[in-house]
């Protein structure tokens, strides 16, 4: 299980409903990007952080672990904007107000990913894919969706194993073998997932599958406090980088 997985199943709001950490973390998101840069999306990233290490219980070095992908591409997207490409003064200058528009970009995604990654920390897939049903989603879409989260995991294990047995037979030692064992493990992992399939399409078939996976979802139903509380929250940051827009330079 992926390290964000298993921290969405052991999160404290793991009971709570899908809803009520989407009107959270989804309108963080949207806060951000909509909002101006500056306070606005610095206030949501702080409010982000406060809650995900705060109430939501994320173990900061998860998190980080977490973080640094998209902070990455955030970082690499803002950094095209500094420059420019033809002109006058040459191929490649300083593009004009490019430190702002990087730094209001920089501020936007980050900000964004962290209300996406709140969503995703505290509610397992699991429990959100079978209610997408009810939201309108296709049972056929919902389905694929299940089947292909639950057999990721067990392909990624497989595929672990299969490296730990190439690297305990020396097969990454120089950078021929490495090439040779990468190509021995795509080969495997194609062959073990199409025998997999075929064996999960088999025992549904033995069970009478009728085109419809029935799996259990935890109960839960929506919180209205904790909705109106997020709404509020939501709202309190938009009053507050109103406020702060007339106030700060």
């Amino acid at each position: 299980m992926l390290p964000i997985d298993a921290a969405a199943h052991s999160s404290r709001w793991r009971r709570r409903h899908p809803v009520d950490k989407a009107v959270l973390g989804l309108g963080l998101t949207a806060l951000a990007v909509s909002l101006p840069p500056w306070p606005g999306a610095a206030l949501v990233l702080l409010t982000a952080l406060v809650v995900l290490l705060g109430p939501a219980g994320v173990p900061a070095r998860k998190l980080w672990r977490a973080y640094r992908v998209p902070l990455g591409f955030c970082v690499t997207g803002a950094l095209t904007l500094l420059v420019q490409i033809g002109g006058p003064d040459g191929f490649v200058t300083l593009a004009e107000g490019g430190p702002a528009r990087a730094g209001g970009l920089l501020l936007r995604t980050s900000a964004a990913s962290l209300g996406v990654l709140l969503f995703a920390f505290t509610t397992p897939l699991s429990d959100l894919l079978p209610r997408l049903v009810r939201a309108g989603v296709p049972v056929a879409v919902v389905d694929v969706a299940l089947v292909t989260y639950r057999m990721s995991f067990l392909l990624l294990d497989s595929m672990g194993r299969i490296r730990q047995a190439q690297a305990a037979r020396l097969g990454h030692t120089t950078r021929a073998a490495t090439w040779r064992s990468l190509a021995g493990l795509g080969a495997t992992a194609f062959v073990r997932a199409f025998d997999r399939a075929g064996r999960l399409q088999a025992g549904l078939a033995g069970r009478g599958y009728d085109g419809t996976l029935r799996v259990l979802v935890p109960e839960a139903k929506v919180s209205r406090p904790f909705v109106a509380a997020a709404v509020v929250l939501l709202l309190s940051l938009i009053a507050l980088t109103l406020v702060l827009k007339k106030v700060l330079p």
